[in-house]
């Protein structure tokens, strides 16, 4: 699933590409695809997009009189429509805009498409009022945002609850954008067990941890910026995360080992022993039993 680093950049192009344009029109292609029956659409009809943001893993479409908020899911992507099929494939919703000079319906840009590969059809519109998206669902209950929190409030929401920190960090109500991937590669940043729970962190663990946030979510943005397009899970740089087996890049600072792995249904937890868990090999969800 697109995080904080792939939203950012892809917000950044949609605003250079679609910002200022005049929405004609919004058609969900199914029943799922628009969340929210009040305000309607067709309320920013007319007007014209005046910037695209983001909220933790949602992009905001900012119109005058509302804001579309959207979220990719898995398999979803919000691409400029040149084809304007009647029936688009994986096709969730379309914004379409005015032609503006230049546009002559022949594959310019005048159009936006959700997309949704999968069978899951789980990605979404939701219509908010201008100024209220923050206490609106869907992202009223997201947590401060991972790119740009501080140790101290880090160290202030490790206290709230005790959890493991693989799991705090994954947890959008905990803090908003990071997902699986650079929940794996924070944890071996700060040298810290996945495992490891936050009350035992406490505010010195807080402190390593925020400082691993901003590199990973800094690095991963930079990266994401140099593309034309989103990039795929598969395109992003990681140290652990999918690189089950692999040797550790920090082999040659503490001597050979191997990124391990802990499987769960819906995720992976990538780490290494020698740098995160004092060399202790964690019990795989899918072999533990033998382990016993």
């Amino acid at each position: 699933m697109p995080e904080m680093p792939e939203i950012e950049a892809h917000a950044e192009r949609l605003e250079a590409q679609f910002g200022g344009r005049v929405l004609t029109k919004f058609v969900p292609f199914n029943f799922t695809a628009l969340k929210t029956a009040v305000p309607a659409p067709d309320a920013a009809y007319g007007f014209a997009l005046q910037s695209v943001g983001r909220r933790g893993k949602y992009l905001l479409l900012r119109f005058e009189p509302i804001t579309f908020v959207i979220h990719l899911m898995q398999g979803g992507r919000l691409l400029a429509d040149t084809k304007l099929s009647a029936k688009p494939r994986g096709g969730q919703a379309r914004f379409v805009f005015e032609p503006i000079e230049g546009d002559d319906g022949s594959g310019d840009e005048t159009a936006l498409l959700l997309t949704e590969q999968g069978k899951e059809r789980r990605a979404g519109v939701w219509c908010v009022a201008a100024g209220e998206v923050d206490a609106t669902p869907p992202v009223d209950k997201l947590g401060p945002e991972a790119a740009g929190i501080t140790a101290d409030e880090l160290a202030a929401r490790f206290a709230e609850k005790s959890m493991r920190v693989h799991g705090f960090l994954r947890d959008q109500r905990m803090i908003a954008g990071i997902g699986r991937r650079l929940a794996n590669e924070i944890c071996w940043t700060a040298r810290v067990s996945p495992f490891a729970t936050t009350k035992s962190l406490g505010a010195d663990g807080a402190e390593v941890v925020a400082a691993a946030i901003a590199t990973c979510v800094e690095d991963g943005l930079a990266e994401e910026r140099e593309r034309d397009e989103m990039s795929s899970s598969k395109q992003r740089t990681s140290a652990v995360h999918n690189r089950t087996d692999d040797e550790c890049p920090r082999s040659d600072e503490h001597g050979p080992d191997t990124i391990r792995a802990v499987e769960y249904s819906g995720y992976t937890v990538n780490y290494c022993p020698t740098c995160q868990t004092g060399g202790k090999i964690l019990a795989d969800n899918t072999t533990s039993k033998f382990l016993k």
